[in-house]
């Protein structure tokens, strides 16, 4: 099925690009993907948006990076124009108790000082307690390590709501 290639390949790129941010917060990724329709099928959709993704520079991540709330921030301008993804998204935090949410809070101030991002991690399916352990875990790594680790995250998180645009 090729529904929402189909979808991305019919828009305005003023619609597409508005479609494809939702996606991925990366100019250059919406830019590169514009570029590269169409795709006729869905699979073409996702190996070039890996392909784009795997090709930026880690500015450009970075950029994506800064389109994500952080876990368990509950306040919709946190994550504009996607709020209601990451709502969906972070689920696993809704009914988590209050010290969990207050470690979680503490976690990602001590994540982006150590990183200078956000903390990002495919939340979908996960409990507030495995994104907090994953959270503490993470802050050990080298930067380097760190950065390449986020990017795939991003990856996964890209794929799943460029699903999700074929449900709008």
């Amino acid at each position: 099925m090729s529904g929402i290639a189909a979808r991305l390949d019919a828009l305005p790129d003023t619609e597409a690009s508005r479609a494809l941010t939702r996606s991925c917060g990366s100019t250059a990724w919406v830019e590169a993907m514009l570029a590269r329709r169409p795709f006729g099928t869905d699979e073409k959709l996702y190996q070039v948006a890996d392909e784009v993704w795997r090709s930026l520079a880690p500015d450009d991540w970075r950029e994506a990076f800064g389109h994500h709330p952080r876990i368990g921030d509950r306040r919709p301008e946190a994550a504009a124009g996607t709020a209601d993804w990451a709502r969906e998204e972070q689920a696993g935090t809704a009914e988590a108790a209050a010290a969990t949410l207050q470690a979680l809070a503490d976690g990602n101030r001590a994540y982006e000082e150590r990183f200078g991002h956000v903390f990002l991690i495919c939340a979908t399916g996960l409990s507030a307690g495995t994104m907090l352990t994953e959270l503490q875990a993470r802050l050990g790594n080298s930067a380097e390590d760190e950065l390449r680790i986020a990017a795939a995250e991003q990856a996964k998180i890209t794929r799943l709501r460029l699903e999700k645009l074929g449900t709008e």
